[in-house]
């Protein structure tokens, strides 16, 4: 199997002023297209050729010999899953079904925006802040370093804010925090994080 990026789900500049087309340019353009790209090579004539990405991320994540996979496959999945969970004017307090849940889980809105902020603020180095749910629904906030997916550990992906630095130095430089920021207030696509609350399995709801 050869995968193919993605298309973004928005122009590049439709983030601005919040995420720059140049970051997206080379966010995009470069890191997540040479993560597919070395996931194409590093899997050819393996026993991951015939998997989809997510059967990879699980099968690679377990095998200390395929690390290098794993990191490609899952920076692969991440970055694909980060870009639909943006969108224009998005942000703000959550709405739809998810809202219900952040408050039975976090007690409210606030609290939930801080609790995920202090994570992906507190991520040492290079990383993901998470939202997602365990095996019996209940949502979980981790931060993760470098490649790492909370899939791996059998929950289901919601809502992700990537920390990299290549995800925000040309717009912040060092003020990851006001990046941060920007993504809960003004760009986070509640629409899709409620998409990926009604499904059961670790899985992109679109062509990948």
């Amino acid at each position: 199997m050869t995968f193919k990026q993605p298309d973004l789900p928005f122009a590049e500049n439709a983030l601005e002023p919040h995420v720059s087309a140049r970051t997206l340019q080379f966010h995009y353009g470069k890191h997540h297209a040479g993560y597919i790209k070395k996931l194409n090579g590093g899997i050819e004539d393996t026993k991951y050729s015939d998997m989809s990405l997510e059967e990879i991320v699980l099968a690679s994540a377990k095998s200390n010999d395929d690390i290098g996979i794993f990191r490609n496959a899952a920076q692969a999945w991440n970055h694909s899953f980060y870009w639909h969970c943006m969108k224009p004017d998005g942000g703000g307090a959550a709405s739809g079904d998810i809202a219900g849940k952040i408050d039975e889980a976090f007690g409210s809105y606030d609290k939930f925006r801080k609790e995920f902020a202090d994570a992906a603020k507190g991520e040492f180095g290079s990383g993901w802040a998470w939202l997602s749910k365990d095996k019996s629904g209940a949502l979980k906030i981790t931060s993760a370093d470098e490649a790492d997916n909370p899939a791996t550990d059998g929950h289901i992906p919601l809502l992700t804010c990537d920390v990299w630095e290549h995800a925000y130095y040309l717009d912040y430089q060092n003020r990851r925090p006001d990046y941060i920021d920007a993504f809960l207030d003004n760009l986070v696509n509640w629409d899709f994080v409620n998409t990926m609350l009604g499904t059961s399995e670790f899985k992109l709801p679109f062509d990948h």
